[in-house]
């Protein structure tokens, strides 16, 4: 199931567990925010507004407040001696979708304990001393004095 919405000036295709960023909203961090619905689809049908789906709800949960990286503009004119170097960080909000609903169409945003628990650890990139931390966390006998690689291939085989 997926909706459009509109935020700022924009429209944004959306599914449940989506992380987009739209222009700032005067909100905080935690906060929820209800969306235009401009269309919205699942179970095989597609109900576009006009202009906006009547019943329809998108909400979304507020993560960060902050900018984007930064945007140089430099203007230039030949043979006059004119330079101007000027620089812009656009700020946004970044939202988390958590529902869509119309009518009889409704889902549910992926429980974030479960995707949790399914996702391994990078082990790669971990230190030494991390990756022994991590084994005593979960209860994985390890050799200390092993090489990264050792340790990494009797963590996966103490994770299976």
């Amino acid at each position: 199931m997926y909706a459009v919405i509109a935020s700022g000036g924009k429209q944004y295709k959306v599914s449940n567990g989506d992380v987009i960023n739209v222009e700032l909203l005067k909100k905080e961090a935690g906060d929820i925010v209800a969306f235009d619905v401009l269309a919205v689809s699942g179970n095989g049908k597609t109900v576009i507004g006009k202009p906006t789906v009547d019943g329809a709800v998108v909400e979304g949960k507020v993560l960060e407040n902050g900018k984007a990286k930064k945007v140089v503009i430099y203007k230039y004119k030949a043979k006059k001696d004119y330079r101007k170097k000027i620089g812009h960080r656009q700020p946004y909000t970044q939202v988390e979708i958590t529902n869509i609903a119309y009518g009889d169409m409704k889902a549910e945003a992926p429980k974030k304990e479960e995707a949790a628990a399914e996702k391994k650890p990078s082990l790669k990139s971990m230190k030494k001393a991390e990756l022994i931390e991590f084994a005593k966390e979960n209860n994985i006998e390890i050799d200390e004095t092993a090489t990264n690689a050792e340790l990494i291939a009797s963590i996966e085989a103490g994770l299976k």
